[in-house]
């Protein structure tokens, strides 16, 4: 969640010191990393000394600014390159209206992730960002805008489209969705040539 800039946001408290020491072992500067990420030198100056959460989003183009993973910005240390991921209860850790859980392995150039999108949470954030998503509806409504091209999803629906395509997601139920979110860390080859994306119902 957002906290005005006078108080300290608690929920996530080891993101904005590793943040800023991230974008420093990067040798970026803070404008740098900030016009990379899409945002203002000062958002990110507030989200390295803790007086802004960050939301997943933020936390996903950040990642690839630095060459890391989600996880390992929220400081989850997991063992390196295992190949199985075992389920179990959601335990999401939250992000700003999105709960999620990682369900791939770490230090892999696709990052996996288990997501609950909340109703009324990131409705307006529009994000642009080199890379590909993928995602896969488990429960519930997903609206997902593309450009100018508004699709609604249902269980069992998935779109796959380059990062640099305008999107924006939200749940459309009050009950909030579910569903499998897979993103690369790097930007893809057809990314430059296309913007465009795909709907995939099944």
């Amino acid at each position: 969640m957002n906290t005005p800039d006078g108080a300290v946001a608690d929920e996530l408290p080891e993101v904005a010191p590793r943040l800023r020491d991230l974008r420093r072992g990067r040798g970026l500067t803070l404008e740098a990393a900030a016009q990379r990420a899409g945002l203002s030198p000062a958002h990110l100056s507030r989200l390295e000394t803790g007086r802004r959460q960050p939301s997943l989003p933020m936390l996903l183009g950040l990642a690839r600014i630095y060459g890391t993973t989600v996880s390992e910005l929220l400081g989850e240390t997991p063992p390196e390159r295992e190949a199985i991921i075992r389920g179990g209860a959601f335990e999401g850790a939250e992000a700003d209206g999105w709960l999620y859980q990682r369900t791939g392995g770490s230090g892999r150039a696709m990052q996996a992730l288990r997501v609950r999108v909340l109703y009324g949470a990131q409705s307006d954030l529009v994000r642009v960002h080199p890379g590909e998503e993928w995602l896969y509806v488990l429960a519930g409504h997903l609206r997902v805008t593309l450009g100018d091209t508004l699709h609604d999803l249902a269980p069992g629906d998935s779109a796959h489209f380059d990062s640099l395509t305008p999107h924006r997601i939200s749940a459309v139920d009050r009950d909030g969705a579910e569903l499998l979110f897979v993103h690369t860390l790097l930007q893809s080859p057809a990314a430059e040539l296309c913007l465009g994306g795909g709907i995939h119902r099944h």
